[in-house]
């Protein structure tokens, strides 16, 4: 995806109704895997814009398989993930 600012990669962009939720599943996935995150796009009125999830460039890669992989595991990665930030 492309770049929003310098140094950053989009990971994740949707303006469906649940882009913000989503967004922040990914968000936990992949602090929970050391990767930062931010979110920017939100808005009091879900669907106006565009959620973009992003990570430094240098982290794109990774960011990217840890969503494949949380996505293909499905509810339990989540759970998981929800585990093991709690314990941080």
């Amino acid at each position: 995806m492309d770049d929003l600012e310098q140094g950053m990669a989009t990971v994740f962009q949707s303006s469906g109704f649940s882009a913000e939720v989503e967004a922040e599943l990914i968000v936990g996935v992949l602090e929970s895997n050391g990767v930062k995150a931010v979110v920017s796009g939100l808005d009091t009125l879900p669907g106006a814009h565009d959620v973009l999830v992003q990570v430094q460039a240098e982290d794109e890669q990774r960011a990217n398989d840890l969503i494949a992989e949380a996505q293909q595991n499905g509810p339990q990665a989540a759970e998981d993930g929800e585990k093991a930030s709690e314990q941080v």
